[in-house]
C-alpha cells in the first residue's frame, strides 16, 4: 500500500522526501568534513563524527532545503574541483586586471550596474553563482531577481547588452556549476 499523502507519491516520484534527502546530504557532507579535520583512521572519530554531523544537520533542519539542488552522484567531487579550478583562474585573471587598473590610473573605468541572466534553477546554484561573481575582483552581486543577477561591474563595455554581460561575467562559472547543481 502506497502513501498517497506524500507529495512524491502523488507525482510518481520515487525519490525520498526532499527534507529527508537534505538531512542525509547535510549529514554526509558534515561527516566528510569531520573526517578531513580529524584522524580518520581512528574508529572512535568515525562514531563521534557521524553523531556530530547528524545532530548538526538535524538542528539545521529548516535551512537545509537549500541543498535540494545539489546533484549527488559519484562524479560530484570531480565537478566541484573543475568549478574551483575555473573560479581560481578567473580570480587570478581579475586580480591582475584590477592591479593593472590601480597601477595605471589612466586606464578607463566605466562602472555600472548590469544584469546577468542565469539558467540555474536551484536556489543553491544561483547563490553559488552570485557569490562567485562577488568574490571575483571588479564585480559585485547586488541583487538576485528570479533568473537575473544585478551586478556592479567596474568596466562596462559601451553598448554592452544582457548577453554580453552574461558571457563576460557569469558564463564560465555557470558552465561548471551546472555540473554540480540543478
Amino acid at each position: 500500500m502506497s502513501d498517497t499523502t506524500s507529495p512524491n507519491a502523488a507525482s510518481g516520484d520515487d525519490r525520498p522526501d526532499p527534507s529527508l534527502r537534505s538531512l542525509a546530504t547535510a549529514t554526509l557532507l558534515l561527516f566528510l568534513l569531520w573526517l578531513l579535520l580529524t584522524d580518520w583512521r581512528d574508529p572512535g572519530e568515525w562514531l563521534a563524527g557521524i553523531a556530530a554531523a547528524a545532530l548538526t544537520a538535524w538542528l539545521s533542519g529548516p535551512h537545509l532545503r537549500l541543498l535540494d539542488g545539489l546533484r549527488l552522484r559519484p562524479a560530484l567531487p570531480w565537478h566541484l574541483l573543475r568549478f574551483l579550478g575555473t573560479f581560481l583562474l578567473a580570480l587570478i585573471k581579475a586580480n591582475f586586471d584590477m592591479a593593472r587598473r590601480v597601477l595605471s590610473p589612466r586606464l578607463p573605468i566605466r562602472p555600472a550596474l548590469v544584469e546577468v541572466k542565469t539558467e540555474l534553477r536551484s536556489p543553491l546554484g544561483r547563490l553559488l553563482l552570485a557569490n562567485s561573481i562577488t568574490l571575483t575582483p571588479g564585480t559585485l552581486s547586488v541583487d538576485l531577481l528570479d533568473d537575473r543577477i544585478v551586478v556592479h561591474w567596474i568596466d562596462v563595455t559601451p553598448g554592452g547588452d544582457l548577453e554580453h554581460a552574461t558571457r563576460e561575467i557569469a558564463e564560465q562559472f555557470e558552465l561548471r556549476l551546472r555540473e554540480v547543481v540543478e
